[in-house]
């Protein structure tokens, strides 16, 4: 006997076939451990949706192989009880509970958690709630296995005080909690060391701890007035003093340690590192204002074996911080240097010259040109960065030269390129992306104006093919926007002036007969960013964007494109969770209607002043487009009100609407 097995899309593809009387398989007389070795071969999104085919298919998708570090986020009401009982047959498994508050119906939901999950829950978060006290103490010693703990934000739990003031309160939540790894406390305005030492006291084996944005007082007690550390243990503020106190007594464990958007000195970010014997990994200092060069020389001398190291947002560190770490940190894997306004070029040649480095965020670090960045992935030594992700957001000295030398360098390994408003980028660069780097899941080059059809469809001229014609060499008298006509020449058009040249039909045939590196090549794209580039039109997105696991995409703001593109894309992108396509007037009701039936999966779909769009696109919508969680349909000036609240009620996975001057409002007034 032979057997034939088909995959469907969705459900309705096969309730299709079975009406057109095709002898098919019945899914459920095969072995499960069948079904499982099938859907092995399947992506992620499509193995979930093969689940929805039938009892058997849904349940092969659960087997455990698929289902790791699996996490559940869902609001606080009524319909989430049964959800956490039906949770009780999986062997491990996260949370991600919103909007609990002191009422009965969290309280419940608590109790259910812990009596149902309490042996199982690897993680709990709970943002944006405000539980009381009794109600978090109900819970924790009932969660014996639990690994992470995220308590970000919520100030009712600390406001007071008194949590965890009772000793048997302690010795109950030390005894679930003695496996703890990671504990999250970002944001807490009340926090005290008092109770963090309370908290953390239960915590023996911590490995992770986060302090960001928390209000710790470093140099002086306001309370007091007078130098922090006068007081121990205090009940009002959290000390420089008990800070370390704690990553004394955690220091045979914690290794990972963040103090984002903290007032953090250097002579105290120096205390912080030289606690005797404390091994950090990775160290987040995002926001911290007041950290200079001295003092990342002495952080980096001090601990050498930081893997991951977050120094954004410092506006006053420069060169010599990346010369720095450089020298003296050779297990650095992850680098964000993102807005440090005064780095230059100087220090990254032997930066890339090291064998570990595999993510380097530069965004908005605004004198960065790329070139020390390529000179150290082509030095003479053997070892070179392995570059997984690269982040140049907002560098405008970075040139198709740059891009072009790194698409080769970095062909084997990258993974992540941002090169969203680098002004300077154009077709060449989009070229040699898809020549070298179809390793590539995450493209973005939103806000890149000069990149055209012909850079996406891989045709740029001869003329353009060679990076150092268009940046090196004498080009005759340049003009600013500024020169006037003196009247013996005309200044030049300036770029924003000119219209790039029109695709014909027989350019697209041409393009379809030749191996070009189009967009075509990068394959495993899983994310496209084409925000804002205003030269693209239908001809080059209806052919080129066409990657069946693409999940993010956004194309607003591009005035050229019509719904021919838009149902292109939805044929060809059938994975997509989340779309963009805000501020395309070309999109109407009919690329609306072609569109839904092929995007099923959609989570996320913005539509804002698509003033096209009427009430006949939000019924396609509810009709085909079932998960959906989040609607931008602001300034759409043809939706009414109505229509949208009845759409809230027919999605029930809805939880974001944006209408805000829907069907005609004047809004100049309400601005």
């Amino acid at each position: 006997m032979s057997w034939s097995v088909v995959l469907y899309n969705n459900k309705e593809d096969a309730e299709m076939e079975d009406s057109d009387g095709e002898d098919t398989v019945e899914t459920p007389e095969l072995p499960v451990e069948v079904i499982v070795y099938i859907l092995g071969f399947l992506h992620a999104s499509d193995r979930k949706e093969a689940s929805q085919v039938c009892r058997s298919w849904y349940a092969a998708s659960q087997d455990l192989r698929f289902q790791k570090n699996v996490t559940f986020c869902f609001p606080a009401s009524a319909s989430s009880l049964e959800l956490v009982r039906s949770l009780s047959r999986r062997s491990r498994c996260s949370l991600i509970i919103r909007q609990l508050d002191g009422f009965s119906m969290s309280r419940s939901l608590l109790l259910e958690v812990g009596l149902c999950l309490g042996s199982k829950l690897d993680s709990l978060s709970l943002p944006g709630s405000s539980i009381t006290e009794a109600s978090l103490l109900t819970l924790l010693p009932r969660l014996t296995s639990l690994r992470r703990l995220d308590l970000r934000g919520l100030d009712s739990l600390f406001m007071s005080g008194a949590f965890l003031s009772r000793e048997e309160h302690r010795q109950q939540v030390r005894s679930a909690l003695c496996g703890l790894e990671e504990l999250d406390l970002s944001d807490l305005r009340y926090l005290s060391d008092l109770t963090l030492n309370r908290l953390t006291g239960c915590t023996p084996r911590l490995r992770r701890l986060s302090l960001a944005g928390c209000h710790i007082a470093f140099e002086f007690d306001p309370y007091l007035g007078c130098p922090v550390g006068a007081v121990e243990n205090s009940s009002s503020l959290l000390s420089l003093r008990n800070l370390r106190r704690l990553l004394t007594q955690q220091k045979s464990t914690l290794v990972a340690l963040d103090l984002s958007r903290t007032a953090i000195t250097p002579e105290s970010l120096r205390t912080v590192a030289q606690v005797p014997d404390l091994v950090l990994e990775e160290l987040s200092l995002h926001g911290c204002r007041e950290l200079t060069d001295y003092s990342v020389e002495i952080l980096v001398k001090h601990q050498p074996s930081l893997q991951r190291l977050d120094i954004s947002a410092c506006t006053e560190l420069t060169s010599r911080s990346v010369e720095a770490v450089a020298r003296g940190l050779g297990s650095l894997t992850h680098l964000s240097l993102s807005r440090d306004w005064r780095m230059t070029d100087k220090g990254f040649a032997d930066l890339l010259s090291a064998p570990s480095l595999t993510s380097l965020d530069l965004s908005e670090c605004l004198h960065i040109s790329g070139a020390e960045v390529v000179k150290g992935l082509t030095g003479c030594g053997a070892a070179k960065a392995p570059l997984e992700r690269l982040i140049l957001r907002s560098c405008t000295y970075i040139r198709d030269l740059s891009v072009f030398s790194l698409a080769k360098l970095l062909g084997a390994t990258l993974c992540e390129l941002d090169l969203t408003s680098c002004d300077s980028v154009t077709d060449l660069s989009v070229c040699a992306i898809a020549t070298y780097l179809q390793k590539l899941v995450v493209l973005r080059l939103g806000w890149c104006k000069e990149v055209t059809d012909w850079g996406l469809l891989g045709m740029v001229e001869t003329t353009k093919c060679d990076p150092d014609d268009d940046e090196v060499g004498d080009k005759g008298p340049r003009f600013t926007r500024t020169f006037g006509n003196m009247g013996f020449f005309k200044p030049p058009r300036l770029p924003f002036e000119e219209r790039p040249k029109l695709v014909t039909q027989n350019d697209l045939e041409l393009f379809r007969q030749q191996a070009g590196a189009s967009l075509l090549a990068l394959n495993r794209l899983q994310e496209l960013d084409l925000t804002a580039c205003s030269k693209l039109t239908d001809s080059s997105i209806s052919q080129v964007v066409r990657f069946k696991d693409l999940q993010r995409l956004s194309l607003s703001t591009l005035p050229e494109i019509s719904d021919a593109s838009l149902a292109a894309v939805a044929r060809h992108c059938r994975s997509l969770t989340s779309l963009a396509l805000s501020h395309c007037p070309g999109i109407t009701d009919e690329g609306v209607a072609q569109a839904a039936p092929c995007l099923r999966r959609l989570q996320h779909l913005y539509l804002s002043c698509c003033h096209s769009i009427t009430d006949r696109s939000l019924f396609l919508l509810a009709r085909h487009c079932k998960r959906l969680r989040t609607l931008d349909i602001s300034r759409c000036q043809n939706i009414s009100m109505t229509t949208a609240d009845l759409l809230q009620s027919q999605l029930p996975f809805l939880e974001n609407v944006h209408y805000k001057f829907i069907g005609g409002a004047d809004f100049t007034v309400s601005l």
